[in-house]
């Protein structure tokens, strides 16, 4: 599993990576700099040769968004993530008109939520993020070594606090 608290808050603000080699520079996604294992378990994102981070873009949010990171863990210290949610949202007239979720720990790279498309439009309730979140989390995501994880990480994104009540929250 993919530990980085930063990627999953990159990942959901739409952060870029520039990478520099001996020829050219390319700039790519945070959501696309890692890769799944596949074939390559040992090849973690998309490097090549001699290319190095040159540096990472994070583009300002829309006005009027509000964002938050939660981050669960088995015990108060220092340590990993169990499951992390990384959340922007812009509430209108009581509708999401934009929403941006990543989640990290439930898969091998930093998780950007497809499911931002089943949020924009609809009302800001915990009903609403739940019914998103599990959507999300299906196979491949939830297999038996996940399947604990993906209950958390519905109730880590749908908490009431993700976005402070009376700045765009969300509603119950």
């Amino acid at each position: 599993m993919h530990t980085s608290d930063l990627c999953v808050a990159l990942a959901a603000t739409g952060a870029s990576v520039e990478l520099t080699g001996p020829d050219r520079g390319r700039v790519v996604s945070v959501t696309e700099f890692y890769r799944e294992p596949g074939d390559t378990p040992h090849v973690e994102n998309v490097v090549r040769g001699k290319e190095v981070i040159t540096a990472v873009e994070v583009p300002a949010l829309p006005e009027g968004a509000r964002s938050t990171y939660r981050k669960v863990r088995d015990r108060a210290s220092y340590t990993f993530a169990l499951v992390s949610v990384a959340a922007a949202l812009i509430v209108e007239d009581g509708r999401l008109r934009d929403a941006r979720l990543a989640s990290g720990r439930i898969a091998t790279i930093p998780w950007r939520a497809r499911a931002e498309r089943i949020l924009t439009g609809a009302p800001p309730t915990s009903d609403t993020f739940r019914e998103a979140i599990a959507a999300e989390l299906e196979p491949p995501i939830r297999t038996s070594d996940t399947r604990f994880k993906i209950g958390l990480n519905v109730r880590t994104g749908r908490r009431r606090r993700l976005v402070r009540p009376g700045a765009g929250a969300i509603q119950r």
